[in-house]
């Protein structure tokens, strides 16, 4: 027995190491081995968007406001009578489209983006506000996004306009009042599910102040979900505000944007139809991008999935 003992020892001592496991990656690292070509492809779309509408203004031969009456209704290459000089063709008032479409596309970003970030700011500390606390101010919160969900925002949106004007500032405003009870009841489960775990009842009770929880748990249990609610609502905010241009209620022309260039198109359908698809085609792009990296990303940080 002893005999057999010592083999074993010596076996196990002569063993060689075994492998360490390897560390788990996390963050970046694990985004981007769960992307897939196509993905990159969608980033590589948007990024090349982001850039157009932020240098290609700068890079247009022609004003987006000009007006050559001897050019108008001049068809996009591929079509009849095309003009080089004019890709994709003039409107109504000879305007070129590239150039207008161009400064919209950056006019109606920055004006999503801003918003977007209005909402996102005062859904989360709504959401944080009527998880953590108890009481009255809570259950007020949740009102308000009762009522904002049942009551269509492209309704309020047109009252907002009407009584406040149509300004830059007033629109901005409008469209960050949009969306933000999604943020809320979103951060809401997620306060409500992580102030009940074990590790922030430790926190409490070591005397951890509330702002300290919040910041060192609370938040980022909080910023997966948000960063992919900010995604999906993003492209909705672009819609809102293409809609809102479209009736006349958004920025006023002579200053473009997709929305007002797609309904200055409308009554041209028939004859001159690039002047309302040329817009719409941009709205629909950006739009579908903006939502596949919202679909990536709810799938690279849902825990159910890894």
């Amino acid at each position: 027995m002893s005999d057999m003992a010592a083999s074993m020892n010596s076996a196990r001592l002569n063993a060689p190491p075994a492998p360490r496991p390897r560390r788990r990656r996390k963050g970046l690292a694990r985004l981007i081995t769960r992307t897939t070509p196509v993905t990159w492809l969608v980033f590589l779309a948007t990024l090349l968007t982001l850039l157009a509408a932020a240098a290609g203004p700068a890079l247009v031969p022609f004003d987006p406001d000009a007006q050559t009456l001897l050019a108008r209704l001049r068809p996009p290459l591929g079509f009849e009578r095309a003009m080089v000089s004019h890709p994709f063709g003039t409107d109504e008032l000879g305007r070129d489209m590239l150039s207008r479409t161009l400064h919209g596309l950056r006019l109606t970003l920055l004006i999503a983006l801003t918003g977007s970030v209005i909402s996102l700011v005062v859904g989360v500390l709504a959401g944080i506000v009527a998880g953590y606390l108890r009481g009255p101010v809570p259950a007020f919160i949740m009102a308000l996004v009762d009522i904002q969900l049942a009551v269509p925002f492209t309704l309020i949106a047109l009252l907002v306009v009407a009584i406040f004007g149509n300004a830059l500032p007033v629109l901005i405003a409008v469209i960050g009042l949009s969306g933000w009870e999604v943020y809320a009841r979103v951060v809401r489960a997620q306060v409500l599910t992580v102030s009940r775990q074990p590790f922030v009842e430790a926190a409490r009770a070591a005397g951890a102040s509330h702002l300290r929880i919040l910041i060192r748990h609370v938040l980022p249990n909080v910023i997966s979900p948000v960063i992919v609610v900010w995604t999906m609502t993003f492209s909705a905010l672009i819609l809102l505000e293409s809609s809102l241009s479209f009736l006349g209620l958004g920025v006023q022309p002579p200053t473009a944007t997709l929305g007002s260039m797609v309904g200055s198109g409308r009554d041209y359908l028939a004859t001159n139809p690039w002047i309302a698809l040329v817009p719409s085609v941009a709205i629909m792009f950006v739009s579908l991008l903006v939502l596949l990296i919202g679909d990536w990303l709810r799938d690279a940080l849902d825990v159910k999935l890894k």
